[in-house]
């Protein structure tokens, strides 16, 4: 089986320049729905979901080559090989705004330019670099998923979703983060919490948009402002809205920050 077929690859849109719409943390490709679409007349859409979610082959994931975003990356490169695609944007939510940057440290012939919505080169604390959470914190937040993931995901969907005005969002997520294989999910939470891609984040050379909310559980102002000061070709753009997944929530906002960044290469 092929790596397109494994990870459940969908490509639509009108358009010549290949962009790809990666998801993040127990979701799927169709948490893209409300935003992917409006790029289909000018750009070739690719969607797909990482080795153990959504549509993806499970019966694929290998715990050892999944236990470190690189396997993850390591597809996105596989697949982009197999489309025989160049010049490539991507975009990557949360995780996978990590999970791009390691593809495109590694294959800026591949890649052109990344945005990453809501990214985090790490969530601990360490030093001067206020990452959100203390290490204790994090392995805190594990230890309850590893004994009741089902419990953990009602908790924690909402609060990460973040826009209790729209509870049907907080549901939805929820509804993903319980399908998810349990034991997929409590391996993909560690490489996603535990990781430090600080250094990688600083060897990226294409133009990356930063898209951030102003009000996010998950990555403080200082990660901005980390990520800021660090990248060598990095915008950043804050929305005002809340939460974690603006994709979701905010699709118009999203939707406009990415065309503004990305529409002049529909002509490229």
């Amino acid at each position: 089986m092929t790596i397109t077929k494994q990870c459940a690859v969908n490509i639509t849109g009108s358009g010549t320049k290949p962009i790809v719409f990666l998801h993040g943390y127990g979701c799927d490709s169709s948490m893209w729905s409300k935003v992917s679409p409006a790029f289909e007349a000018d750009f070739q859409v690719i969607t797909y979901d990482l080795m153990g979610y959504g549509k993806s082959a499970i019966e694929h994931y290998c715990p050892d080559r999944y236990g470190s975003l690189n396997g993850y990356a390591d597809d996105l490169i596989a697949i982009l090989e197999e489309l025989r695609l160049q010049d490539v944007i991507v975009v990557g939510h949360s995780v996978s705004a990590m999970i791009i940057g390691l593809a495109a440290k590694r294959r800026p012939d591949l890649i052109a330019r990344l945005a990453m919505v809501c990214p985090s080169p790490s969530y601990r604390n360490d030093g001067d670099y206020a990452g959100g959470f203390d290490l204790a914190d994090l392995h805190g937040l594990l230890d309850i998923l590893d004994v009741n993931y089902l419990g953990w995901a009602r908790d924690m969907a909402p609060q990460i979703m973040g826009v209790p005005a729209q509870p049907a969002l907080g549901d939805a997520l929820t509804e993903s983060f319980c399908r998810t294989h349990p034991d997929i999910a409590k391996t993909f939470a560690r490489v996603t919490f535990l990781y430090d891609h600080r250094e990688d984040v600083k060897a990226i050379t294409q133009p990356t948009l930063m898209l951030q909310c102003q009000d996010d559980v998950l990555v403080p102002p200082s990660v901005w402002t980390w990520l800021t000061d660090n990248m060598q070709n990095a915008e950043l753009v804050v929305l005002d809205c809340t939460g974690h997944c603006p994709h979701m929530s905010y699709p118009k906002e999203t939707t406009q920050a990415l065309m503004d960044f990305l529409r002049p290469q529909a002509a490229a």
